[in-house]
């Protein structure tokens, strides 16, 4: 009977080993990815296409075999646009879930915040979105503009006869660091430029602002001085009540044109844009630029939204941050293949001097010293259905200048990525 139970035993502990083993070969076999974005809070409106385009590139990867053989296995975090839990939820995919790369953030707020974990836990972050520089790190790439691949363009084009000669700017943004900082580079380019003091005005709102009635009538009344433009650095959902705004107050494009750098594609579904028509957005990707990889790009989108049953699924659309995110999570599989290790040091040696062919119609580089993207930069003109008709663009992509030279000490900063502390 003891011999029988010994039996017994043995078998169910070799069973459960074997189970055991199966399981830890199982989880030995992907690849975890981290995905950072806000899908609640005053963020969601921007980020939540971000986390859904990262799942479908992750799918599309998958498909063609993985990275080294394994599938990726993403692990979705909500941060919640609360940006001390961004750090949380970021130590949390690094230590607890194991990571090998995030791919996250949308505020320079979050990825500040996010910032000395990554540095702490040599963890790699892929940062999507359009930002103000006065940054390197060896554990972020950055996979949207610098403000000379955006901002400082744009204010050009406005100044130019073709973008209607404008002498006086009302710089309206969120009140956090990437407004405030790439406002700082503008006034400073403005003033190289010959625009004085008076004839700049800076205004700040919180993150979830929905009041717009006196700023835009305070737009209104600038604009009696002169040609004005408004830059936009407004961000997340009270882009809705600031375009509404215009609208009511019968603000029109060719009146005082708004430029912005932070509405998209995505921003404008739930706005009439009719009254829109001719304001602008700098950006390095349009969903309407005609190329055969956009084609294919755009359609997949549809089509996975459609499938996925995702919110507005009908009107899905395209943006910069997505394509950003496309590339910059098929960037990160080309080095980690081209490594054939996900080790982040490994990965990091490995993603400079990538190539990508993107749906922008432009092979991007991902610079081997600044850890940034090579992009081009186009000007889009809102239309009645809420797409964007390229109206400028550069000849080529352009390397950025994390360092802007119009602030003051950045020719004695490091021309390569060092800790930040």
């Amino acid at each position: 009977m003891k011999r029988r139970s010994l039996i017994k035993a043995f078998t169910l502990t070799a069973s459960i080993a074997a189970m055991g083993m199966t399981w830890t070969v199982q989880a030995a076999e992907t690849i975890k990815v981290g995905i950072l974005h806000s899908l609640s809070g005053t963020m969601a409106i921007s980020e939540t296409s971000l986390k859904d385009m990262a799942l479908m590139t992750i799918d599309e990867i998958n498909a063609k075999g993985g990275v080294n053989g394994k599938m990726l296995e993403p692990v979705v975090v909500d941060p919640a646009s609360n940006w001390p839990l961004f750090a949380e939820k970021g130590r949390q995919l690094l230590t607890q879930d194991k990571v090998a790369v995030v791919f996250g953030c949308w505020t320079s707020v979050s990825r500040k915040s996010v910032l000395p974990v990554f540095e702490e836990l040599n963890g790699l972050l892929f940062y999507p979105v359009q930002y103000e520089g006065e940054e390197m790190s060896p554990n972020v790439f950055y996979t949207g503009a610098a403000p000379n691949q955006q901002a400082i363009p744009a204010v050009e084009y406005l100044m130019s006869e073709e973008g209607g000669s404008a002498k006086r700017y009302f710089l309206l943004g969120t009140d956090y660091v990437y407004p405030r900082t790439t406002n700082k580079i503008l006034r400073s380019f403005l003033h190289s430029k010959g625009v004085a003091d008076k004839d700049i005005e800076e205004v700040y709102t919180p993150f979830g602002h929905s009041d717009y009635q006196t700023i835009v009538a305070n737009i209104k009344k600038f604009s009696a001085g002169g040609k004005t433009a408004v830059i936009s650095t407004v961000n997340g959902d009270s882009n809705v009540p600031f375009y509404k705004e215009l609208a009511n107050q019968g603000l029109k494009a060719t009146d005082v044109p708004v430029v912005a750098f932070s509405v998209g594609e995505e921003e404008l579904r739930g706005i009439d844009t009719k009254p829109l028509v001719g304001n602008l957005a700098a950006w390095n990707y349009f969903e309407s630029v005609e190329n055969p990889a956009n084609q294919k790009f755009v359609a997949d989108w549809k089509a996975y939204a459609k499938k996925h049953n995702l919110p507005g699924a009908d009107k899905a659309v395209t943006n910069d941050p997505m394509e950003a995110t496309y590339v910059g999570i098929h960037m990160w599989a080309q080095a980690a293949e081209k490594a054939k290790s996900t080790d982040v040091d490994k990965v990091r040696e490995a993603l400079g001097g990538q190539t990508f062919a993107a749906p922008s119609g432009y092979t991007l580089t991902m610079d081997k010293t600044n850890h940034h993207l090579h992009k081009p930069v186009m000007i889009g003109e809102i239309q009645a259905d809420g797409q964007f008709n390229v109206v400028w663009q550069t000849e080529g992509p352009i390397r950025a200048q994390p360092w802007s030279p119009f602030i003051p000490g950045n020719d004695k900063k490091p021309e390569y990525a060092v800790k930040s502390n």
